[in-house]
C-alpha cells in the first residue's frame, strides 16, 4: 500500500433533520428561511437530527464545544431556576455537572458536550445535578445541533 493513502471511514446515511426553537422547542408551520420563530419571537431556529430533536413540551439547553451556554428554553429556565439572560455566555458548570465526578470519559458530560458540539454522532445519556444540590438528579440526553454546531442539551426529571 502506498504511504500516500489511507483508510476513509464509510459515510454514514443522512438523517431527517427537524426544525426548532432555541426557546420555545416548537417546530415551525411553514418552511421558512428565516432565522426568529415566529410563534414565541424569541428564539433562533436550529436543526437536529429528529429523533434527537425536543418539543415543546422538553426543557434544553445549547452549549457550543467550549461550554459556554448559547440558549436556555423557557421551560429550562423553569427547572433550572436562572433566566436565560442570566444563563447565556455562562459555563455549562454553573448550571449542571456530573453526577457522577469520576465517571469515565464515555459518561461524562463535558465529554458528551464537547464531542456533540464537534460532531454530528448519535445522542448520547448521562446522569446531571445542579453544581450545590447533591440529592436531586437530572436525565440529560446530549446531540448535536445547529448551525452553528453545538450540543443540544435535552432535560428530565423522569426515568422512562
Amino acid at each position: 500500500m502506498s504511504p500516500h493513502l489511507r483508510l476513509v471511514p464509510a459515510v454514514a446515511q443522512p438523517q431527517p433533520q427537524k426544525t426548532f426553537c432555541g426557546h420555545c422547542g416548537a417546530e415551525p408551520e411553514t418552511d421558512i428561511h428565516g432565522r426568529v420563530c415566529e410563534s414565541c419571537g424569541l428564539g433562533v431556529l436550529l436543526r437536529a437530527n429528529a429523533d434527537a430533536a425536543p418539543g415543546p413540551d422538553d426543557p434544553f439547553m445549547i452549549v457550543d464545544g467550549s461550554l459556554c451556554v448559547c440558549a436556555v428554553s423557557r421551560l429550562a429556565e423553569e427547572l433550572l431556576g436562572a433566566d436565560e439572560t442570566e444563563a447565556v455566555n455562562r459555563h455549562l458548570s454553573e448550571f449542571l455537572v456530573p453526577a457522577n465526578a469520576e465517571a469515565a470519559s464515555a459518561e461524562n458530560l463535558m465529554d458528551l458536550v464537547i464531542n456533540a458540539a464537534s460532531d454530528s454522532a448519535e445522542p448520547r445519556v448521562a446522569v446531571v445535578r445542579p453544581p450545590d444540590e447533591f440529592g436531586i438528579r437530572f436525565r440529560v440526553q446530549v446531540g448535536a445541533c445547529g448551525p452553528p454546531r453545538a450540543a443540544l442539551l435535552i432535560l428530565s426529571d423522569g426515568w422512562d
